[in-house]
């Protein structure tokens, strides 16, 4: 076969390094942004901080909700939203004063609850002994506080150098049970609770009732009542009333109240969403506008630079220009899902969860011509400032459920209506997952039993059985 040369015509998708770099940029939340900014300005003499300004831009005309024309300044139309949130809106421009506050001051720094323990241990009058043997009880407590291990194991963790006996190591263990938070270092509820009564003044009501209810009856308090606690323990009603308030008032996991604050506590947004007019509008936030210019000083120094100055500066600034557009192209990216979003998800907007309807990454996709990879990277760790709180772009999401009518509920507002019924229920017969299905078919949204079982768990609401109150 001989040899020879052809041309075909077709298309190919090359990841060049700025696709690369914009892709990067997209899927970014805004605090790795920015600290992806502070990099590239200090290692690019090409690239300058911008001077903030707070001059307004004259608000564009409201002549359609999410119209794609409307300025990132026209979120400082005072004066024009009709809506009112709870508190006082303090967006100007779509930044507030809380923004200004640096990410590092708006994270609190906190002890674990093993760094707690630790250092009123080593505060503590005990012996080199004991403090080895307190560290190893320590270190196996539960995130809550709990001390599930037995003592046997404990003293086997110490090894032969020590070779504690478990009664010394309970002796060790009540004092670490006085420490702070009260109840820490308990084996189960009971003791929990009763290390935390301990702290009581002896006349207070229903304390003395309270430590026999710790002994054996708290697991059939639900089911038997206050009338079958006080039948057992020959108490009155009111006393036993007053005895269940004193334990309800108590903390059961006491570890949970020490601990690190998640570093996703406070969120900053990425796009400010208010009604103007009667009509839903977005725009960045000001922290997500590019705060990032072209040094005008080395800028002007290229023009007199030679040889291998000369090149570095170009390459500084060509990576700086597409930087720029690459942080341009994500706000546009950001800002076209999110008017879709607002388009698709009004109702949401306006009267909550229940209002939700079913939308899809591919619904979204197809609507404003992108891939769904797109749309994910731009909604990936991006938040919203609405009149309804700040809310991560996921939660305009959600599968949906058809219903007998021939429309279609979405998961989350089949959840609001479970939820509601859970609300309103009565609290000495809860519910069942069988009832809720049955009650939600009534309103003809067909839901399985373990659908709504599932629904449920998602909302961390206990079962029917673990609802059970006393009147």
């Amino acid at each position: 076969m001989k040899p020879r040369l052809q041309t075909t015509l077709g298309q190919q998708l090359v990841m060049t390094p700025q696709l690369r770099q914009a892709i990067r940029l997209l899927q970014l939340s805004a605090v790795e942004l920015e600290a992806e900014l502070v990099a590239a300005v200090e290692s690019n003499p090409l690239l300058d901080w911008a001077e903030s300004t707070l001059e307004m831009d004259a608000p564009a005309s409201a002549d359609g909700a999410a119209s794609g024309d409307e300025p990132a300044a026209e979120a400082a139309a005072d004066g024009e939203a009709d809506w009112e949130p709870e508190e006082p809106w303090q967006e100007r421009g779509g930044r507030s004063d809380f923004e200004d506050t640096p990410a590092a001051e708006q994270v609190a720094e906190a002890d674990t609850l093993q760094d707690h323990l630790l250092w009123q241990l080593h505060l503590s009058r005990l012996s080199e002994r004991d403090r080895q043997i307190g560290v190893a009880i320590i270190e196996s407590l539960s995130d809550d506080g709990y001390l599930r291990e037995p003592l046997e194991t404990i003293a086997a963790t110490l090894g032969a150098a020590f070779a504690a006996q478990p009664e010394e190591i309970l002796t060790v263990l009540h004092q670490i049970q006085r420490f702070d938070p009260v109840g820490v270092g308990a084996r189960d509820l009971g003791e929990c609770l009763r290390l935390q009564l301990d702290t009581l003044p002896e006349d207070t009501p229903g304390r003395a009732l309270a430590y026999r209810l710790t002994d054996g009856l708290l697991e059939r308090l639900p089911k038997i009542g206050a009338e079958g606690v006080a039948s057992e323990l020959q108490a009155g009603r009111d006393e036993v009333e007053a005895a269940v308030g004193l334990l309800r008032s108590l903390d059961p996991r006491p570890g949970s109240q020490i601990g690190p604050i998640r570093s996703d506590t406070y969120v900053v947004p990425d796009v400010v969403i208010w009604r103007q007019h009667g009509q839903w509008r977005c725009a960045l936030a000001e922290n997500m506008r590019p705060r990032v210019t072209i040094h005008r000083g080395y800028e002007n120094l290229l023009r007199h630079a030679s040889g291998s100055d000369a090149s570095y500066l170009k390459s500084q600034l060509q990576e700086a220009r597409w930087l720029l557009k690459s942080l341009e192209a994500r706000g546009e990216t950001l800002l076209k899902v999110v008017r879709c979003l607002i388009k698709a998800q009004a109702g949401f907007l306006e009267f909550g969860d229940s209002a939700l309807r079913p939308l899809t990454l591919r619904e979204v996709a197809a609507e404003i011509g992108l891939h769904e990879s797109t749309v994910s990277r731009a909604i990936a760790r991006k938040y919203a400032r609405t009149p309804r709180g700040t809310l991560p772009l996921r939660a305009f999401f959600a599968s949906g459920v058809s219903s007998e009518t021939g429309g279609e509920l979405s998961s989350t507002a089949i959840q609001a209506m479970i939820r509601r019924l859970i609300e309103t229920e009565n609290p000495r017969k809860p519910l069942s997952d069988a009832r809720l299905a049955e009650r939600l078919k009534a309103t003809g949204i067909p839901v399985a039993r373990r659908t709504v079982a599932k629904y449920r768990e998602a909302m961390n609401i206990p079962s029917s059985q673990d609802r059970v109150r006393m009147g």
